[in-house]
């Protein structure tokens, strides 16, 4: 037992790690908008920190945390200065249902798609919902798995923090 507690604490300890310290990989996407790929670690702004949620059209979860976070948008940037971007995980094939997605929610952010995982890949998660918080440095200082109703307040929260520093 003592083996297993000590494992979990050094994934978990590592995965900090990783999370305080990790260039973002310029691996390529696609702006789903303008058909254009792009170097993930190139559609940050310099100087601001960029929230990131990573989804797929069959994900429920995501859908929903998408939702909670594009309804608190606007007053959130009232509190902080930041920007949201989403990145899809579906395959090249969905890109239309990726679009019209958007489309139909009104969303007004980036969106970018990961068609062939490589993004996924050189990130190193396994499941959507994924959220990561970039901060002013282009690293990662935050990263996340899974949604329950009332995340985002925690995402949030961390946002406020990185955008003081």
């Amino acid at each position: 037992m003592k083996k297993i507690i000590a494992l979990a604490a050094g994934l978990f300890f590592s995965t900090m790690l990783f999370a305080q310290t990790a260039e973002l990989p310029d691996t390529q996407i696609k702006d789903v908008n303008s058909g254009k790929k792009m170097a993930f670690n190139q559609t940050f702004e310099k100087g601001k920190v960029t929230v990131v949620s990573f989804w797929a059209t069959w994900c429920v979860p995501c859908k929903k945390e998408i939702k909670n976070i594009r309804e608190k948008l606007a007053d959130w940037h009232k509190e902080a200065d930041f920007n949201y971007m989403t990145v899809s995980i579906d395959e090249t094939r969905a890109e239309g249902l990726v679009r019209s997605y958007a489309k139909s929610q009104g969303w007004d952010f980036p969106y970018f798609i990961d068609a062939n995982s490589d993004l996924k890949r050189s990130l190193n998660f396994q499941n959507v919902p994924f959220t990561i918080i970039v901060d002013k440095n282009g690293k990662v200082a935050f990263m996340h798995t899974g949604y329950e109703e009332g995340g985002e307040e925690e995402v949030f929260n961390k946002v406020k923090e990185l955008a003081k520093s």
